[in-house]
């Protein structure tokens, strides 16, 4: 009988993300991590990609990881026709796209080798592969790409009464949750994000467990309360691990940037928490008029600033140049203090320089844990989906201020008086700064040899490949 290391077999897992750059980034840095621990991986690409970004880092990925399989899976062209959805958001679509053609995978996975011990998918398809995962009797997991928190909130919202809600939303264990934080769309049941959302949560309880970029030391109120399973009176969560921050993917040198070199060499001349960073990721894009609202408000805080820029929502489409933006004139005004780009920049370089002094962020969550790992200051601005939710998070953590008065994205126009005010607030605040150090420290605790996130990866790890040897056994 096998039964020693020699005679192990290494997990065999499959990734499974959805579209946008929010759902492939967690996956790709779970594949690299995963890898190094000696584990098989094969990453499912659904091709075409929506936007260019996720295509170049694929590309960038699997050219430094040759590695890591690849199983490229093409989703069919969408068919308005046979399959009526209520929106035009291009991400949305294909969220939709993916789980229908997830059937089609079916024969792909079966004849994989060695087999499969476990199915890693995105949230947003959990609904067909947890289906998918029973036809084939291969146990899958659930990667949550937002905070723990918003966990508690979508996983509750079957069971909400929304209509009845007056001020705040009960959850059990758990302080209460302001109404106005609820993403707009929770309110319509006819909303493709909210009968989304509902048909997936339904299956969450088919998982073994749900992954969570997040880390105990952060989250660790509701992470405690979700793993006690009071949360939910109507369904049984699976064990909630989290797994943050995800470390960044290393890629060989040649793929750097010359973009990139460019704006470090700029932040390397910079004095050592001098600079605000200010981005809203890579599914946001402003109007005009605020965009210019911004520049106002950076020109009036005094101080120095990188700004990364979007002028469509998908990077293929976004053709308006900085100029036209910003207005003539104003980089000019700022050449001496200010960086402003377009197109995607590698985040983590950023945070982890020594210049960056606070960051204004819509509060997606992979920029949240970016910040939390490089004890980076945040301005919380939370433009739609999870983001108030997570905006909460960072201020009870003390990682951040969060400006409630200025609402929603587009909600109403916020002035560049406001924006340069709250921007010096940030900067000079020294107990943000002292709090931000701390959590950076907590973080790396969480991946040390007996840190939080080190052992819940581990444990993971340790249990396929006991599985794999009582197989072989």
């Amino acid at each position: 009988m096998a039964n020693s290391d020699n005679h192990r077999m290494p997990p065999h897992i499959a990734l499974f993300p959805s579209a946008g750059m929010g759902h492939l980034m967690p996956f790709l840095r779970l594949a690299a991590l995963l890898s190094s621990h000696n584990c098989t991986i094969t990453l499912i690409t659904p091709t075409p990609t929506v936007s260019a970004a996720e295509s170049t880092h694929l590309t960038t990925f699997f050219s430094s990881h040759p590695h890591i399989r690849r199983l490229h899976f093409p989703i069919p062209p969408f068919d308005s026709s046979s399959t009526p959805i209520n929106t035009d958001d291009p991400f949305f679509i294909r969220w939709s796209q993916i789980s229908q053609s997830l059937p089609l995978l079916s024969p792909l996975l079966s004849n994989l080798s060695p087999p499969l011990s476990v199915v890693l998918s995105d949230f947003a398809a959990s609904m067909s592969f947890s289906q998918l995962a029973d036809h084939l009797s291969i146990p899958y997991y659930v990667v949550f790409s937002s905070s723990a928190r918003f966990l508690s909130l979508f996983a509750s919202l079957p069971s909400l009464n929304l209509d009845g809600i007056e001020d705040f939303v009960e959850i059990p264990d758990l302080p209460p949750l302001p109404k106005s934080s609820l993403p707009p769309p929770f309110f319509n049941p006819n909303h493709f994000f909210t009968s989304f959302a509902l048909s997936n949560v339904q299956s969450f309880r088919k998982a073994k467990g749900m992954f969570l970029n997040t880390f105990e030391e952060f989250e660790m109120e509701t992470i405690t309360a979700l793993n006690n399973g009071r949360v939910l009176s109507t369904m049984k969560l699976p064990h909630v691990i989290p797994i943050g921050p995800l470390e960044p993917f290393n890629v060989e040198n040649g793929e750097k940037s010359e973009k990139g070199s460019d704006y470090l060499v700029w932040l390397d001349g910079q004095s050592d928490g001098s600079v605000v960073y200010v981005s809203f990721g890579s599914r946001t894009a402003m109007s005009k008029e605020q965009i210019r609202e911004i520049g106002n408000g950076l020109e009036r805080s005094g101080c120095a600033f990188f700004w990364v820029l979007k002028g469509s929502k998908v990077d293929k489409e976004d053709t308006v140049g900085i100029e036209e933006l910003l207005g003539e004139g104003f980089m000019d005004r700022m050449k001496s203090r200010g960086v402003a780009v377009k197109g995607w920049v590698e985040q983590e370089e950023i945070l982890s320089h020594p210049a960056i002094g606070g960051f204004v962020s819509h509060c997606g969550w992979n920029s949240v844990m970016e910040a939390a790992r490089h004890g980076v200051p945040v301005l919380a601005w939370p433009l739609h989906g999870d983001q108030k939710v997570n905006a909460e998070v960072v201020e009870t953590a003390g990682l951040g201020m969060w400006a409630r008065e200025w609402g929603w994205g587009g909600e109403r126009l916020v002035r560049g008086e406001e924006v340069g005010d709250k921007v010096r607030e940030m900067m000079s605040d020294e107990k943000l700064r002292r709090r931000g150090r701390e959590i950076g420290e907590e973080a790396r605790k969480a991946w040390n040899q007996s840190g939080s996130s080190q052992k819940a990866l581990m444990e993971f790890i340790d249990e396929l490949k006991h599985k794999n040897l009582a197989v072989i056994s």
